[in-house]
């Protein structure tokens, strides 16, 4: 046989066809790749990674990467739980962790995937509300993870991580939450400027006691403001008289008359 195909000059398109089926048979597979063999459209296994030989036209592979995808989930209008028409949008990171499964048990996986994720986030952020979206994202991805973990987990993919990225709401909305903003916060510096003013009117009312209980007290706190009163510009100046003044004039009674008088005709009597 071998004789015929040199004599006739037929060995070259024999190597060339050798070189193919050698060339077929021969498989790479990287390290973050997979392998899925068919044989006759038997699943015969995963294999990789490195050099893999399988029989042409015989066996059917598919190459399924391990590494995880990005994916990113388009805008979804939505209406929350307090009918507020919103747009949300989210990433998703997921992996394969069964290629047997991931071809076996669904086609197209990362369509599949996709579209099971924009159902998923519609249905999560409309059983919320809008508050919630705004400041609690942090539960709700942990939801929408879990959810699409479970759904995905017969098809060999893991979900590692979903991330709310965006709500957009509509401007008459974003104005009312300003306002709502502003008189939160005014309503805050009211408050503050009231208890402040409380404190203050604590402190003032100890430190008037404590003034009206020592002598000359209020004398000294007189002469300590002066200073404070001839800095301000104007030429007007508010003196007032120190209560102990009270003790250089005799007291008197509520008809007038002196109190050491009245005494000294008592005694006389």
């Amino acid at each position: 046989m071998l004789d015929i195909l040199f004599e006739g000059n037929l060995w070259i398109p024999a190597l060339i066809v050798i070189f193919v089926f050698i060339a077929m048979a021969i498989k790479i597979v990287r390290e973050y790749e997979r392998l899925v063999v068919f044989r006759l459209g038997r699943l015969i296994g995963v294999k990789g990674p490195g050099f893999i030989l399988i029989i042409p036209v015989v066996d059917r592979v598919m190459r399924i990467p391990l590494r995880i995808v990005t994916l990113d989930v388009p805008s979804q209008e939505v209406i929350t739980k307090d009918n507020v028409t919103t747009n949300v949008n989210a990433v998703v990171y997921y992996r394969v962790v069964d290629p047997n499964r991931a071809v076996v048990n669904v086609e197209e996986y990362a369509m599949a995937t996709a579209q099971l994720s924009q159902t998923t986030l519609r249905s999560v952020a409309g059983q919320a509300e809008l508050d919630e979206l705004l400041s609690e994202r942090e539960k709700l991805n942990v939801k929408i993870q879990s959810i699409l973990d479970e759904a995905t987990d017969p098809w060999g993919i893991k979900v590692t991580t979903v991330e709310i990225k965006d709500v957009v709401i509509p401007e008459s909305l974003q104005r009312a939450i300003s306002r709502q903003a502003t008189a939160e916060r005014e309503r805050r510096a009211v408050i503050v400027q009231a208890e402040g003013e409380k404190q203050a009117a604590d402190k003032i009312r100890e430190a008037a006691k404590i003034l009206n209980t020592e002598k000359g007290a209020f004398y000294v706190r007189l002469l300590r403001t002066l200073p404070e009163i001839a800095s301000q510009q104007g030429s007007l100046i508010a003196f007032p008289l120190p209560v102990e003044l009270k003790y250089l004039f005799p007291a008197t009674n509520e008809e007038g008359d002196k109190v050491e008088g009245s005494n000294k005709e008592g005694k006389e009597k």
